[in-house]
């Protein structure tokens, strides 16, 4: 652990020295990525400072306390001991949380869609429950968020979103969420009292700006239509929305939130973009023999990662094979003793 806390040190030591480099400082987007990283790195860089002065703290102590003779000496010794003691496992806990080895793309901002899957108007209507508790969840973490595309279900609930989540870290916080999120309970339409299962598919991409991959123009089919379902009046009345199909691959990507074509074209290319990204680097880890962790998901809808079970207020997540009270919390967003225990159990699997 000492080795590692040093590394982290000396890293973002060489961030700062960076940003005060005369060069990196001139250039608005190398200086802006730099400041990324080190807010990015700057809890980590905290703990490993805690660390080592507790660490240093501890050993001092019990080297007094093994030399020296003098009463008043060897109290403040075993008080300083005590104090270490009591801090470092916490610390250390909280650091290994942090040192995952971190994704390339953990810095980056998240993309995610949520579809209904298994349950009819059910799982649609906690499809917006999930999308909700998401919304906390980055509200919480200072994270902004933007609609980019969304298709409300006649019954109440949405047949598809999909959203952005911006800030440094978001899809490290986020990319947990990916795969097939299970409820279990009594939906308000039945009158037999049974409980039903529905499911809600959730998928999370990194964000890949357009220096990062390249589509190719000639693949893609611009398609552009009028807006329907919620929206202004200019969404509604005008040519404003934007389908692209991507030939190789299939994928369709629809944006109409926009009443500007342009900007709506721009987001539909953004999600294309990330999807595309995905496959590649699915093919490359393939290529390479790789397996991806359990915990960590693209959003595979076969990947049945959590279930909310409402008769016991009890969320699992299958992944960890770990239980958690107090379902409605977790419903407000409130996720981090889930995303702490998947990092923990990531950090173990290393």
């Amino acid at each position: 652990m000492l080795e590692k806390v040093k590394k982290i040190l000396a890293e973002f030591a060489e961030i700062e020295k960076k940003m005060a480099d005369p060069r990196v400082f001139s250039d608005v987007k190398k200086f802006k990525k730099v400041a990324q990283q080190k807010k990015f790195l700057e809890k980590k860089f905290a703990l490993a400072q805690k660390f080592l002065e507790f660490s240093a703290q501890k050993i001092d102590a019990e080297k007094i306390l093994a030399a020296e003779k003098d009463a008043e000496i060897l109290e403040f010794a075993k008080n300083e001991l005590e104090i270490a003691k009591k801090n470092l496992p916490e610390i250390e806990k909280n650091l290994r949380v942090e040192m995952v080895e971190s994704d390339p793309d953990d810095e980056k901002n998240a993309i995610l869609e949520i579809r209904p899957g298994s349950g009819g108007d059910e799982s649609a209507l906690f499809a917006d429950e999930i999308f909700r508790m998401l919304l906390k969840f980055a509200e919480k973490k200072n994270f902004s968020t933007e609609i980019l595309s969304e298709n409300q279900n006649d019954g109440g609930g949405i047949k598809e979103i999909i959203f952005k989540v911006s800030g440094v870290g978001a899809y490290k916080f986020f990319k947990f969420e990916g795969g097939v999120h299970r409820v279990q309970r009594i939906p308000t339409t039945e009158s037999k009292g049974r409980v039903h299962t529905s499911a809600v598919s959730v998928v999370v991409l990194p964000e890949i700006e357009e220096t990062e991959f390249e589509i190719n123009p000639a693949d893609v089919r611009v398609d552009v239509f009028r807006s329907s379902g919620c929206g202004g009046q200019s969404v509604n009345t005008t040519d404003s929305a934007v389908r692209l199909t991507h030939a190789p691959s299939g994928i369709v990507v629809t944006c109409q939130d926009e009443k500007s074509q342009l900007k709506n074209k721009n987001k539909a290319f953004g999600v294309l973009r990330s999807r595309l990204a995905a496959i590649e680097k699915e093919k490359k880890m393939s290529a390479l023999g790789e397996k991806k962790m359990s915990m960590i998901k693209s959003g595979d809808r076969s990947d049945k990662i959590r279930t909310y079970n409402f008769p016991q207020d009890r969320v699992t997540d299958h992944r960890i094979g770990q239980n958690f009270s107090n379902l409605q919390n977790i419903l407000n967003g409130n996720l981090d003793k889930i995303f702490d225990a998947l990092s923990i159990a990531e950090q173990n699997l290393k």
